[in-house]
């Protein structure tokens, strides 16, 4: 059996292709359930955010498991497995569990070191364990994985240093309007990104800050937190002359707002930024004239500089989590090898204690300091005998050798 994963994001596939795999916290469950339905596979766990949607599992077949995960991606994005294939990537066992492990700590991530991806793999994580879709390898995975990005983040600067996605997309705003002071934001969405959106606006001298949100009532509590006012979804275009900065970052599946909706609004130059997935805003907009639009694609490019001088953090970390990977993989040998070699040694004591019961008859005129010399020399002997098979299998868990010692010893005794 293997641990697999295959995935799909922003950088090995275009953004307008990459957008129709996106799985929202609302399909989550019904998309988990339809991955563990398929055949080859034991459990699954889905990892959908920003820039990458990822498929864990633990499978019974490597082949079987790549064609279940790519025909369920077929049917999350109603395209054949042809035009999306030559984007996927692949990774098993070890690689499977280092790459899970770099992802956990942020190396993976559009801005390197960002601490969001930790909740994100947690939350993904939860939602397979509600669903019951994930069993004693993933969870156990996924749980070193968080464990590993703790230690990521005592050990080196990386994630102190890195900004988060939400800040870099206002320093991205800062930089393209040549600062933001006196500026007027509107902010599109208010789950967690808007709301760090916000929090970084807080703490600069900007001018006026709104909110608007699919539900007006979560824009309202938005605005009382961190000043300004709300808006409603549909007076986005009609306001949108207020506003020199416009940022959408919202769960929707389809397109909130269309070249249409916004041509005949706006009179003056206006950044937008949309880095929703899929995007929320046409990206036909474009073409209205003094508009400037910022996707995913922008913010990659953005913070890719960042990247630069933390070569030596970036080298630590590799090097923990290849550290980690084989520490994962060596307990879960001995795990897997644990069970086989507790029969072997339970199926000899059940011998030794036939054969004493067997002459106990006999053994009847013996005092008790006797009988316990006669116990312990046959625990003595039989522990003797057991010590090197069991070593041996420890040793070479997870291995080839390990695997027809394993099988050499099932077929001798039986097990």
């Amino acid at each position: 059996m293997s641990l697999v994963v295959v995935g799909l994001n922003n950088r090995t596939m275009p953004l307008n292709l990459f957008e129709s795999f996106a799985v929202s916290n609302e399909d989550l469950p019904k998309a988990l359930l339809s991955v563990k339905s398929r055949r080859h596979i034991s459990e699954a766990v889905l990892l959908s955010t920003c820039n990458r949607t990822e498929v864990y599992v633990f499978a019974e077949k490597f082949h079987g498991a790549y064609q279940d995960i790519r025909d369920f991606f077929s049917d999350l994005s109603d395209l054949s497995a042809d035009q999306f294939n030559d984007y996927l990537y692949v990774h098993y066992e070890d690689e499977a569990v280092k790459h899970l492990f770099s992802v956990s700590c942020g190396l993976d991530s559009a801005v390197l070191g960002e601490n969001e991806i930790q909740h994100q793999v947690k939350v993904a994580w939860q939602a397979a364990q509600i669903e019951d879709t994930c069993g004693t390898t993933l969870n156990a995975a996924f749980r070193r994985a968080l464990e590993v990005g703790k230690r990521i983040r005592n050990e080196t600067h990386l994630t102190k240093q890195a900004p988060s996605i939400a800040r870099s997309v206002i320093e991205m705003a800062e930089e393209n309007l040549k600062g933001l002071e006196s500026k007027n934001i509107l902010i599109l969405g208010a789950g967690e990104m808007g709301e760090g959106m916000a929090n970084a606006l807080s703490k600069l001298d900007t001018g006026k800050i709104a909110f608007s949100n699919r539900n007006l009532e979560k824009a309202q509590k938005m605005s009382e937190k961190f000043g300004g006012e709300a808006i409603e979804i549909n007076q986005i275009p009609s306001s949108l002359k207020e506003f020199d900065c416009f940022i959408s970052s919202t769960a929707a599946t389809d397109i909130l707002l269309s070249k249409d909706d916004l041509s005949q609004h706006i009179s003056k130059p206006l950044l937008i930024i949309d880095i929703a997935i899929p995007r929320d805003i046409d990206p036909g907009v474009s073409e209205i004239e003094g508009v400037s639009l910022l996707d995913m694609d922008n913010l990659q490019d953005f913070v890719e500089p960042h990247r630069k001088g933390q070569e030596q953090d970036l080298a630590t970390s590799r090097l923990v989590i290849g550290e980690e990977t084989n520490r994962f993989l060596d307990q879960q040998s001995a795990r897997k090898v644990a069970p086989l070699i507790a029969e072997f040694r339970e199926g000899a004591e059940e011998i030794r204690q036939l054969e004493l019961k067997r002459y106990e008859a006999k053994l009847e005129s013996l005092t008790d300091e006797q009988r316990d010399a006669i116990e312990s020399l046959t625990q003595g002997i039989l522990g003797k005998i057991l010590h090197d098979p069991s070593v041996s299998l420890n040793e070479a868990a997870g291995s080839p050798r390990g695997e027809r010692l394993a099988d050499a010893l099932r077929e001798l005794f039986n097990l």
